[in-house]
């Protein structure tokens, strides 16, 4: 028997900090808002049908520039870009809080998709798609990252 309480789930509570904030615990995440001839790049996961910005988990020994370069070329194929940071970011959802950091980058040069990626398809948009992954989440970084460029 599925209850109330079973199917709601908690909506993600998004906040921002400075791009040098460091967090009492690690940072786990590296995300990468990515525009491609002024539009926006979107990822397709192999195993699901929603669409994400491109990002990962910072592996061990990884700072989390180095994961948003590396995250940026597996799930995009960008030969050249820039990669700035914007923002330090945590994500509170059922108890639990992560951070990470958002960051913008402007490819140049598009290649394949590597072959050892985890991505399906790639999307490249003027605005946001309406199925997201995340979208309490996706939405709060996309806005975050269209005013800093306004800001800029």
């Amino acid at each position: 028997m599925i209850t109330f309480v079973d199917q709601f789930k908690e909506m993600a509570k998004v906040k921002f900090y400075a791009p040098s904030f460091t967090p009492d615990s690690k940072l786990i995440y590296s995300v990468i808002a990515a525009l491609y001839r002024r539009q926006w790049i979107y990822v397709r996961h192999r195993d699901r049908t929603t669409w994400e910005i491109p990002g990962g988990h910072i592996e061990k020994d990884e700072t989390p520039d180095q994961a948003a370069s590396r995250e940026l070329i597996e799930e995009t194929g960008a030969l050249e870009f820039s990669v700035e940071c914007v923002a330090t970011y945590s994500v509170y959802q059922d108890g639990k809080t992560g951070y990470g950091r958002l960051y913008l980058a402007d490819i140049k040069r598009l290649g394949p998709v590597p072959d050892l990626s985890e991505i399906e398809e790639i999307k490249i948009m003027k605005g946001m798609p309406d199925n997201l992954t995340y979208p309490d989440i996706q939405k709060a970084m996309f806005a975050i990252v269209k005013s800093y460029i306004v800001q800029k």
